[in-house]
């Protein structure tokens, strides 16, 4: 505990959070306030809550934030498929982004077994 910045997990979480803020600079979804600061918010949560678990002192702390940065990443998956099915983001893109939001939550399942 105590170096999230050597954690795969956070690592790839924190690389999937740039992706996103990239992808939003975009016109359609620039102007779409609402829909722009939510997925920024949940892309965002995943390496933050992961950050913030790994620093805590018990792994109960950490295990908890953890699950929340889980659920971050089923909501940017949600945020993904919405933003595809209305055209803001192009299917291949959104595959890739889906991809990793995957990779990251079964990271994160392994983390919280591996802390258990």
């Amino acid at each position: 505990m105590g170096d999230f910045r050597k954690l795969n997990v956070w690592l790839r979480a924190k690389e999937l959070a740039v992706k996103i803020y990239q992808l939003v600079k975009n016109q359609t979804i620039s102007k779409d306030y609402g829909f722009k600061d939510q997925i920024q918010r949940a892309a965002v949560s995943i390496p933050a809550n992961i950050a913030e678990g790994d620093e805590l002192g018990t792994d109960k702390q950490s295990i908890r934030h953890f699950y929340i940065a889980k659920g971050s990443s089923a909501e940017l998956q949600t945020l993904v498929i919405i933003g595809s099915e209305i055209g803001y983001i192009e299917k291949a893109n959104a595959e890739n982004l889906l991809n990793e939001c995957q990779v990251i939550s079964i990271m994160l399942a392994n983390l919280i077994k591996a802390r258990s």
